[in-house]
């Protein structure tokens, strides 16, 4: 995998993220080309659950610059592709178990294809996000802690 275009780093500290999928978008030509600037927003944007497909709703990519009239809309609903089978368990968790689609990594693969990371999460409570919080400053004393004891 190579370095990402956008990425959602407060998905993380929000949700429990319980499985991750690699879903192909539906892109248009402006789009891939402002992709290819490294312009894109996903931090606001979910994954929605529309018919028998899911969407990526709210993601933001910039209008390219040289498109003129034939530009793009820059928060349009995105199709993602995914297999029949993928997008049944996902609508099945959505519906079923309360679970949530939010997009972690836009990025390109190997082949040069724009994929979009997608986790399959439930939210966190206040109090979680705390333990977590918590948990994290505890890890960076105790590297630090564990620097100064070398006897430098």
């Amino acid at each position: 995998m190579t370095k990402p275009i956008a990425e959602n780093r407060r998905a993380r500290f929000d949700y429990f993220i319980e499985e991750t999928i690699e879903a192909g978008l539906m892109l248009t030509g402006t789009e891939v080309k402002s992709l290819r600037g490294g312009r894109a927003n996903i931090a606001e944007s979910y994954a929605s659950v529309e018919g028998r497909e899911i969407k990526l709703i709210n993601a933001d990519i910039p209008p390219y610059g040289h498109a003129n009239r034939f530009n793009h809309e820059p928060r349009r609903h995105r199709k993602l592709l995914l297999h029949r089978k993928q997008i049944d368990k996902l609508i099945g968790a959505v519906q079923r178990d309360g679970r949530t689609l939010v997009p972690l990594k836009l990025y390109w693969n190997e082949k040069g294809l724009a994929k979009l990371e997608i986790g399959l999460a439930k939210g966190k409570k206040a109090h979680d996000k705390r333990e977590a919080s918590a948990e994290r400053d505890w890890q960076r004393d105790k590297a630090r802690l564990m620097k100064g004891d070398r006897g430098d």
